[in-house]
């Protein structure tokens, strides 16, 4: 008998997709609010070398969830998902308040919050437990639509409270929503790990290797799949965090749009990119597989970075936004292609991995735009959005930067062609087949978590996607 639900609820209290999608959509609606007064604190705080300070602050945070979200996400194998959420999103939403009582408390908080700041390892074992394997990629592509969804309306709602009213109504309206998001955790979401995949109670012992938050990473290279996996992942997510940390400012500063266009921007690229995470992922998914939908994405993601580059007029942003939106197919499809493959007593480990990975990412990528921005002169120097203002504030233009106005953008583009020549040599397996092994086990419940000392040397060189050792013996 099967341990998954379907993605449909099947009755009062059973855990859904639905579940992981409201917990998302209200995590990040909250964070959306703040984009305006987000720039204005920032500006002000750190008046001198603003991109560069913002790069340091997502390093910090970054680095932090790179090094906690395997460990995290091993842990709620363990003892369940529905305690780790509430962890994590209570952490990543706690800096919310902390921007108008003490900015520089509120950009300390954000740094250190890192150590928990992993929704999404958690998010995508929470659907993994609920989801058949031929159900997961849309899952997947809904949880990350989901993500879009809350960024098509918030940022120009918080941009209007905040010029019709003031930035602290913003706060407490964010501030609201995320506590909102901790009671809807609290009291409406169901446990989606099974029973006896836990332990009986808190106090059960855990082995140092589950606690080690470098076990899973030691795996990493013992397998030749997830390694393909992880360098995809670094070399792609790695220019797109630091152009998430960066591409606001980038726009008002270098572009010229006012906050009211970046807030429509914003809406616009959210749309398109929920259509690409339904409907578009998942006819691409049916038609061309797994594979061949990640390069896809990928080759979109190249052309958005070089146009952000080389662009420097306003109606070039919005077609590379519309062409963004197609590249946002590329992580549902990676974690749908870890899940696949991964035995379901394993599904918070490798998606931890991943999203210890792009932890890092959002320590280096943040770091490495701010740093290329600030070594060809670019400063944030005006905040008021106006089109004037906005395109005379590169101190000490060079001829460079005249001929590329965005270097780090195209910096992006040449690690993510990396990404894509790393991503041909991915094998794409389909259909559960070819994985008889991982049912078998799942089917053992309990004795899935048990650690026997006998066992445990020959447990630590087994890889964590199944399919990689088949296709060792394949090829034998």
């Amino acid at each position: 008998m099967s341990v998954f639900v379907s993605i449909q609820p099947q009755g009062i209290g059973e855990p859904s997709v639905y579940h992981a999608v409201v917990v998302i959509f209200l995590e990040f609606f909250a964070w959306g609010l703040l984009t305006t007064p987000m720039l204005t604190v920032l500006h002000q705080t750190f008046p001198q070398h603003t991109f560069l300070m913002n790069g340091l602050i997502h390093g910090v945070k970054g680095l932090l969830s790179f090094l906690s979200a395997p460990l995290i996400g091993a842990l709620s194998d363990v003892w369940g998902r529905k305690s780790f959420l509430l962890l994590t999103v209570f952490f990543t939403c706690a800096p919310i308040p902390l921007m108008k009582i003490s900015p520089w408390w509120y950009f300390a908080v954000i740094s250190m919050s890192g150590v928990f700041a992993v929704t999404f390892s958690v998010i995508f074992a929470y659907v993994a437990d609920i989801t058949q394997e031929h159900e997961r990629s849309t899952a997947y592509g809904l949880v990350s639509a989901t993500f879009a969804a809350s960024l098509v309306t918030s940022p120009a709602i918080g941009a209007y409270l905040s010029e019709a009213y003031s930035d602290t109504l913003v706060v407490i309206l964010a501030t609201a929503i995320a506590l909102l998001d901790i009671c809807f955790i609290l009291v409406a979401v169901p446990e989606s790990l099974p029973e006896k995949m836990r332990p009986a109670s808190w106090g059960a012992p855990i082995s140092w290797e589950q606690a080690d938050p470098f076990a899973s990473l030691r795996k990493v290279g013992q397998d030749s799949t997830v390694l393909l996996i992880c360098i995809t992942v670094f070399l792609s997510y790695l220019p797109e965090a630091g152009q998430y940390s960066s591409f606001f400012l980038y726009l008002r500063q270098v572009i010229g749009f006012s906050s009211e266009t970046v807030a429509a921007f914003i809406a616009v690229v959210g749309i398109l990119s929920i259509l690409a995470q339904t409907v578009v992922l998942g006819i691409l998914m049916r038609s061309i597989g797994n594979k061949n939908t990640i390069l896809l994405g990928l080759g979109f993601q190249i052309l958005q970075l070089a146009w952000y580059g080389f662009g420097s007029q306003p109606w070039m942003m919005w077609a590379a936004g519309a062409v963004a939106a197609m590249s946002s197919i590329t992580f549902p499809a990676i974690s749908a292609i870890v899940s696949r493959n991964a035995d379901p007593d394993q599904q918070g480990v490798v998606q931890g991995m991943i999203t210890g990975i792009r932890g890092l990412c959002n320590g280096l990528g943040p770091a490495l735009y701010g740093f290329v921005f600030y070594l060809f002169h670019v400063e944030l120097t005006d905040t008021d959005g106006s089109e004037k203002g906005a395109k005379g504030n590169m101190a000490n233009p060079t001829d460079e930067s005249a001929i590329i106005p965005g270097p780090p953008f195209l910096f992006g583009a040449c690690s993510v062609l990396l990404s894509l020549l790393v991503a041909l040599f991915i094998p794409e397996h389909t259909g559960p087949g070819m994985r008889p092994g991982s049912y078998k086990k799942h089917s053992n419940g309990a004795q899935s978590h048990s650690h026997s000392p006998q066992g445990s040397g020959a447990e630590g060189k087994e890889p964590l996607l199944e399919d990689s050792s088949l296709l060792n013996l394949g090829a034998a």
